[in-house]
């Protein structure tokens, strides 16, 4: 299910809109880097590109991370 979440990045507040599951392992991935997922949202935001829309930039780096760590496998 899509769920609609606010955050703050970098001082201005946004909204998003991912899967559960999604979330969830970014949430994960946030946890391993030791990082406050707002922290993690606004690298994946200053990363992706112009006009990009942020919660398919949080898709593709779900995604990214995922295969990353099945291969490193």
């Amino acid at each position: 299910m899509i769920v609609k979440r606010s955050v703050a990045i970098s001082g201005h507040a946004t909204s998003i809109s991912v899967e559960d599951r999604f979330w969830d392992e970014l949430r994960r991935i946030a946890a391993r880097r030791n990082l406050p997922i707002a922290v993690m949202i606004a690298e994946i935001d200053a990363d992706r590109p112009a006009g990009g829309n942020l919660s398919s930039a949080i898709r593709l780096f779900v995604l990214e991370d995922a295969l990353a760590r099945r291969a490193a496998d």
